[in-house]
């Protein structure tokens, strides 16, 4: 393997890692939870949360494109190196 598959490769990880912090972050779309659990949400938090939520799946997108982005341009170095 040489340097750029190397360097490449690290940078997939790292990418597959950010998706799947990003999405373990993101809040459950069961909005009676906090009934269940006692946790009253108040006007203030609701719309935090809200916030942080399209932030969170706004850097989902993005960092889901980018990937797919770096898995094709990886396979094309591999295929052009290769030939």
């Amino acid at each position: 393997m040489s340097v750029p598959e190397i360097v490449l490769g690290i940078i997939l990880i790292l990418a597959a890692l950010a998706i799947i912090v990003v999405v373990l972050l993101q809040e459950g779309h069961d909005r009676d939870v906090g009934v269940v659990t006692g946790g009253a949400d108040t006007f203030l938090s609701q719309n935090s949360a809200r916030s942080i939520d399209t932030f969170l799946a706004r850097w989902t997108k993005i960092i889901a494109v980018a990937f797919f982005v770096l898995v094709i341009a990886t396979n094309i170095f591999m295929f052009m190196t290769n030939k």
